[in-house]
C-alpha cells in the first residue's frame, strides 16, 4: 500500500575526531531513509574544507578510496530527498561556500516557508544563486552579515528565516548546530570517543557506538569547539511544533527523538487504532517496513493473529527513476508481494501507516484479492490526511491527497476494500509519548503554526511566480537591509 510521502534530510555532524570522515559515512549510512536521491561529506582539517557530495545512496557515492580522500578531524554529512529545489547534483549537500570571513559548509534537514522573499531580497541585493535550495539562504544571510563574531553571525542570519530547519554548520574551527524556534524537525547530541557529534536521529549513534546524550531544544544552537559545547537559545522562545509524522513514520523504530521512543509510540498507536477501529478478521497484517510496529500493536490489543502476510523486495530502486511506464508499474508490484498461503480465504486486516493519493494502495488491494483474500479490512494508524506540508515533508497539493476532497467512505470504495478505518486525531495524540500540545498536525488538521502564505512548495525557482513577483512588486521594496 506504501505511496512513500517522502522525509527531507537526514544530516550529522562530528568534531574534532580522528575518524571523523569513516564516522560520518556510517552515520548518513544509518539516515539513508531520511533521503536517497543524493549523498554528501564535508571534512575540515581547520584549515581547508574538502566537499565530495553525489547523486545517489551513502553506497553509491562513498568507498574506502573515496574516503580517504577527505582528511580532517571535523565533518558534516547530508543525505537528501528533495522537497525544495530540483533532484540536481548541484542541490546535493552540504553546501560549501567561501567568502571574505572564511568558509562554512551547510548540511540542513526542514523547508523554509519564505524562501521566496528572502531569495527575491538577496538577488536584488547582489547575490548570485549557485543552487535552488533554500539551505543555499543561510550562506547569504552569513555572508551579508554585520556581526563581529561568527557566532553572532549566525544569530543574525537563523532570525530571518522562517519554517523548519535542523541545521548543521563546519567552519575552519567550529560545529554549530541549530534548531528552528518551533522544533519541527529532530536533532540530537551524542558522543563517540568522547568526542562530540550531532545527527537527526539517535540511531546513528549506534552504528559508530556513540552515546545519546538529548534532543536538542527549540530554538537552540549549539556551538562546538575546542572549548567543548556552548548552547545558546537566541530567539524568542514560542510553542513547540514537533512533526508528529516522525513518530508515524519518517524515523528508525530504534530511534528515540523528541525525547520519546519511536518504536513504543508505534506500538501504542496501533493498540489505539485496534480500540477505536475494530474488526473480525483471522490475521493482522503490517504493510511492511513502516506498518509493521503499528501491527503489532493492533493484533496485541485486538487478540487477532499477527502474520507477515507481505514481503517486501529491499533491492527495488526508486520507481519514478525509471524512463518507462510500464517498468514503473511493475516495480510497484514488485515492491510488496503477498504470501499466497497466508491470504488464500482468509479475512485480513491490514495495517498501513499512511495513505496519500491512493493510486498504490488501490493497486495493492487487487493484488491481495487476487492472492485469494476473503475479506480486507485496511485500517491506517494515523488520521486522513487532508492537508499539505511546508515544513519539510513532501506531502502533495491538497488536491492530490485523496481524503482532501473524498469522505472515508469514498476512500473504501475507490480501493475496493471491505472496511477501511483511520485513527482518530485524538487517538493519535493520545499515543504520543508528550503532550498534544507539543506537536505540529497541520497536515491532519490544516492548523499551521508557522504561516505559509508565501510558503513555495516543490521548488523555490517556480519560474512563472518568481516572474510574476518581479514584475508585479515594486522593486525598490525589496531592497530594504537584510
Amino acid at each position: 500500500m506504501k505511496e512513500g510521502p517522502k522525509e527531507h534530510c537526514g544530516v550529522f555532524g562530528i568534531f574534532n575526531h580522528k575518524n571523523a570522515a569513516e564516522l560520518t559515512y556510517l552515520a548518513i549510512y544509518s539516515l539513508q531513509h531520511r533521503g536517497q536521491e543524493s549523498a554528501g561529506i564535508a571534512v575540515s582539517d581547520g584549515y581547508r574544507t574538502d566537499v565530495i557530495k553525489d547523486m545517489g545512496l551513502v553506497s553509491d557515492v562513498f568507498d574506502g578510496e573515496v574516503l580517504a580522500r577527505l582528511s580532517g578531524k571535523n565533518a558534516i554529512g547530508h543525505v537528501r530527498y528533495s522537497t525544495t529545489g530540483s533532484s540536481d547534483v548541484k542541490n546535493a549537500q552540504p553546501f560549501f561556500v567561501e567568502y571574505f570571513g572564511g568558509s562554512i559548509a551547510i548540511a540542513h534537514n526542514g523547508n523554509f516557508v519564505n524562501t521566496h522573499n528572502l531569495r527575491n531580497k538577496l538577488e536584488v541585493s547582489g547575490s548570485i544563486f549557485q543552487t535552488t535550495i533554500d539551505t543555499e539562504l543561510i550562506a547569504h544571510l552569513i555572508a551579508k552579515s554585520k556581526e563581529k563574531k561568527f557566532k553572532d553571525k549566525i544569530v543574525n542570519s537563523l532570525s530571518k528565516v522562517k519554517g523548519a530547519y535542523a541545521v548543521v554548520l563546519l567552519n575552519e574551527d567550529k560545529l554549530i548546530a541549530a534548531k528552528d524556534p518551533n522544533g519541527f524537525r529532530p536533532l540530537c547530541l551524542g558522543k563517540v570517543d568522547n568526542k562530540y557529534c550531532v545527527a537527526s536521529e539517535s540511531c546513528a549513534f549506534d552504528l559508530i557506538k556513540g552515546q545519546y546524550i538529548r534532543e536538542i531544544e527549540p530554538g537552540e544552537i549549539l556551538i562546538i569547539d575546542k572549548n567543548g559545547v556552548e548552547s545558546i537559545k537566541p530567539f524568542t522562545e514560542t510553542k513547540s511544533s514537533f512533526c508528529i509524522f516522525e513518530f508515524i513514520y519518517f524515523s528508525r523504530p530504534d530511534s528515540s527523538i523528541f525525547g520519546g521512543s519511536v518504536y513504543d509510540t508505534r506500538v501504542k498507536l496501533g493498540k489505539q487504532l485496534a480500540r477505536e477501529c475494530p474488526a473480525k478478521a483471522d490475521y493482522v497484517i503490517p504493510v511492511p517496513d513502516s506498518g509493521n510496529y503499528a501491527a503489532m500493536g493492533y493484533a496485541v490489543e485486538s487478540g487477532i493473529p499477527f502474520e507477515m502476510g507481505i514481503v517486501r523486495n529491499h533491492y527495488i530502486g526508486r520507481t519514478f527513476i525509471q524512463p518507462i511506464q510500464r517498468q514503473r508499474d511493475a516495480e510497484v508490484r514488485i515492491k510488496l508481494n503477498p504470501i499466497k498461503e497466508v491470504f488464500k480465504g482468509k479475512r485480513v486486516i491490514i495495517i498501513e501507516d499512511s495513505i496519500v493519493r491512493g493510486t498504490t494502495s488501490r493497486a495493492r488491494v487487487k493484488t491481495l484479492r487476487d492472492a485469494g483474500a476473503k475479506e480486507i479490512h485496511l485500517r491506517v494508524s494515523c488520521p486522513p490526511h487532508k492537508y499539505p506540508c511546508f515544513y519539510g515533508i513532501d506531502f502533495p497539493s491538497k488536491k492530490e491527497l485523496i481524503a482532501s476532497s473524498n469522505t472515508v467512505e469514498e476512500i473504501r470504495e475507490y480501493l475496493g476494500l471491505d472496511s477501511l478505518g483511520y485513527l482518530s486525531i485524538e487517538g493519535m495524540l493520545k499515543a504520543m509519548p508528550l503532550p498534544a500540545s507539543a506537536f505540529c498536525t497541520a497536515c491532519f488538521n490544516g492548523k499551521y503554526p508557522v504561516p505559509v502564505k508565501d510558503a513555495v512548495r516543490n521548488g523555490v525557482l517556480d519560474k512563472k511566480r518568481l516572474e510574476k513577483t518581479k514584475k508585479g512588486k515594486n522593486q525598490g521594496a525589496l531592497r530594504e537591509s537584510l
